[in-house]
């Protein structure tokens, strides 16, 4: 091997070791430093202030983690539209900006249509109703 690349990567080598020993040296000298007395008051579980009450394990509702999901992935996908707009005008100069503007739209097709599937079949509501149909 070439001389040359151990000179080009030995200050990335040395700052990481050194991002490692600081990080060991900090943690070693805490551990030192810190007073080490615990009582029960101290290694209770805090939660905002309030005493707990009953178990940590709780059941929570499934729709809770369904809505989140749901919110999360139509964020981000409005989000991933932002960088498709702002080179739309460098596009259009470009000479392809009927494509882009057909891709945005299908792209906002699809979350509507994303969208108002969750909100038929009722996934965007807290409390879900069950709807029986009577023949």
């Amino acid at each position: 091997m070439n001389v040359d690349i151990f000179g080009v990567y030995f200050p990335i080598v040395l700052l990481i070791v050194i991002g490692f020993l600081f990080v060991a040296v900090t943690l070693l000298v805490t551990k030192v430093v810190r007073p080490n007395r615990p009582t029960p008051l101290k290694q209770q579980i805090y939660d905002c202030g309030e005493n707990p009450v009953g178990k940590a394990w709780s059941a929570f509702n499934v729709r809770f983690y369904i809505v989140g999901l749901i919110f999360i992935i139509f964020d981000i996908e409005s989000a991933l539209m932002f960088p498709v707009v702002s080179v739309f005008k460098k596009m259009q100069e470009m000479g392809n900006g009927g494509l882009i503007l057909i891709e945005i739209l299908i792209f906002l097709l699809v979350l509507i249509f994303g969208i108002a599937y969750c909100w038929r079949r009722g996934d965007l509501d807290w409390v879900k109703s069950y709807h029986v149909n009577k023949k």
